[in-house]
């Protein structure tokens, strides 16, 4: 069997269903135990600091049931020389982002459970990485659960009005999540 080539899987990955439910409680559980095999499976200063962030990070929101990872690493070049092939060997989807050559670079690799449903997102970037900043967001909506209520409520509309285009669903977030953000820079700046 011929393997896919990375743009083969970035088109299906983008063009799976987009569920959303009810927030569940176990889903901290979940993080806790994924970051402590991480942390076991490639110890400091491999993987630095591993962080839960998304909207399963934040309590009561309904969310995508996909426990999203932000994972400090010491290096891209360390990274994918030493942790890439192990997760991948593990049956981790594997996806380097954007491209090689092009920031912003990272790691991120798809975990699924048996019927094949995404189950964790984990992203590896280095401390400078801009994605950190997305624990702005995810910190702003835990401390106002009404800007958190009309997030839920976006992305339900969004999920219906596109089940199966994941890049138009992501882009439709973007004002909300640009003005959240806004106020979350000076908020905790």
């Amino acid at each position: 069997m011929t393997e896919k080539s990375l743009e083969q899987r970035i088109k299906e990955a983008v063009a799976e269903k987009i569920d959303m439910v009810p927030y569940n409680p176990e889903w901290p559980e979940m993080f806790r135990r994924e970051a402590e095999f991480l942390q076991n499976r490639f110890p400091a200063p491999l993987i630095r600091r591993v962080e839960h962030f998304g909207s399963t990070a934040v309590p009561e929101l309904t969310a995508k049931p996909i426990i999203d990872m932000l994972v400090e690493i010491s290096s891209e070049k360390d990274a994918a020389r030493e942790i890439v092939p192990v997760l991948k060997s593990l049956g981790y989807d594997y996806f380097w982002r954007p491209e090689f050559d092009k920031p912003p670079m990272y790691h991120w690799f798809i975990k699924r459970n048996e019927a094949g449903k995404r189950t964790r997102h984990i992203h590896m970037v280095e401390a400078d990485s801009r994605l950190w900043e997305r624990l702005l967001f995810r910190d702003y909506l835990i401390q106002f659960p009404k800007a958190a209520r009309e997030y839920a409520a976006l992305k339900q509309n969004l999920a219906r009005a596109h089940p199966n285009d994941r890049i138009a669903y992501t882009r439709a977030k973007g004002e909300f999540i640009a003005e959240i953000m806004d106020k979350a820079r000076a908020l905790f700046a």
